[in-house]
């Protein structure tokens, strides 16, 4: 069944894998297994025993029956949890929609419905409008500085 998990260290058994998870993971207060990988940044998915992520090791090993069709899903919502009881196998599209999303943008304005999909847009229309006014800046002073090089004003 390990065959299965994409970059996984062939030289893992079920037993190995389960431990070498267990040994770099501690729980948390709110009952998550937060698992520690090669990656610094806490709260994003880790990767461990090669390349495999490790949701889905754990996934394999702790709970049994991997679909590889199937994404795996965190309830909780840490994606750095490996906790059985959290794990669960969802479909692209279902795992999609269940995601939860925040009225704000990182810059705290409020986001607007998208009418097509009626999820939130991705970017709130301030930030786009202050991307695009940095964009055209850029844009102008690279032409005048073109044109510095050239002899024209």
């Amino acid at each position: 069944m390990l065959s299965v998990v994409k970059g996984l260290s062939r030289y893992h058994t079920e037993e190995s894998l389960r431990s070498h998870l267990l040994e770099r993971s501690h729980r948390t207060e709110n009952g998550c297994l937060v698992i520690e990988g090669y990656g610094r940044r806490r709260g994003v998915h880790q990767k461990v025993a090669g390349r495999a992520w490790a949701h889905i090791a754990a996934y394999v090993v702790l709970v049994g029956g991997y679909d590889p069709a199937l994404d795996v899903d965190q309830t909780c919502g840490a994606a750095d949890c490996i906790e059985p009881t959290h794990l669960r196998q969802l479909s692209r599209a279902e795992a999609c929609r269940s995601r939860n999303q925040v009225a704000q943008c990182r810059n705290g304005h409020d986001r607007e419905i998208d009418q097509a999909t009626g999820r939130y847009r991705r970017v709130c229309r301030s930030c786009n409008r202050e991307a695009q006014r940095r964009w055209r800046e850029r844009e102008a002073a690279e032409v005048a500085q073109a044109r510095a090089a050239y002899g024209r004003s």
